[in-house]
């Protein structure tokens, strides 16, 4: 290897992209921390207007392959404001755990407030947690999900593992999140809603158009389907699989721990 190729090489191994900008792997989680402080207030609701609704479908349909059942102990990762635990809070009952972990304490804290104010308090604990290092004991959830947090992680292969780590043998993981759509025409309609409506949108409601930008891009820099298959299988999941939803606009991975 040359000397050039090494310094290369050195460059890429301290450095990750934040959107389409290429940062020190050390500043892409305060600036990511940055993003989701100043979007939490408005996060749901700007959820339910980007997605015209339909991000509540992607949910339920992750919920529905999860199999959660009474008794179970739930991790929701990358938790921000709730959806998917209060409904694993039902899904479990009196006897399961579910544990809405986020990084952003800003989310975290929109989300309690949101579930207590449903009433949603037996069964529930709240955990700000980095995905890369989880605070929990080795084999102690039955079922994780991560919806719309990994694109997020500065290094998805540690998060994986640690996911990996706590989840018990028979435990399964849940990954939803944007993906590479399956036909050109909808691939070019979602780029010129992305990069044009989009940060308009997040500018009018969230007074905050570049962090919707940064959202939009953050996608594209996603690994696509059968990428994130593969990574999945590296960090030590069994009978890994994906169903596209809307085209292929967003994936559900699953897979086992065995």
């Amino acid at each position: 290897m040359t000397e050039h190729q090494q310094d290369k090489a050195q460059t890429e191994q301290e450095t990750t992209h934040f959107g389409y900008q290429t940062v020190d792997k050390n500043d892409k989680e305060s600036m990511v921390a940055g993003v989701f402080h100043s979007v939490a207030q408005q996060y749901d609701i700007m959820n339910d207007l980007m997605s015209f609704g339909i991000h509540r479908l992607w949910k339920r349909f992750t919920i529905d392959a999860s199999g959660v059942r009474p008794g179970n102990k739930v991790l929701d990762l990358a938790g921000g404001t709730g959806d998917l635990t209060a409904k694993f809070s039902q899904l479990v009952g009196k006897d399961g755990k579910v544990i809405l972990a986020d990084i952003n304490s800003s989310m975290l804290n929109v989300g309690r407030d949101k579930l207590r104010d449903k009433g949603l308090v037996q069964n529930i604990e709240y955990v700000q947690a980095n995905a890369e290092f989880l605070p929990f004991d080795d084999n102690t959830f039955d079922v994780c999900t991560i919806a719309f947090g990994l694109r997020n992680v500065t290094n998805k292969d540690n998060a994986l593992k640690s996911i990996f780590r706590v989840l018990k043998p028979g435990g399964r993981l849940l990954v939803l999140e944007f993906s590479k759509p399956e036909h050109e025409f909808l691939s070019k309609a979602y780029d010129f809603y992305s990069f044009n409506v989009l940060p308009q949108m997040g500018e009018l409601v969230a007074k905050d158009g570049e962090s919707y930008r940064y959202l939009a891009e953050s996608i594209r820099m996603h690994p696509d389907q059968e990428t994130l298959k593969t990574m999945m299988e590296d960090a030590g999941f069994e009978q890994t699989s994906y169903h596209n939803l809307t085209g292929g606009i967003v994936a559900l991975h699953k897979g086992y721990k065995f």
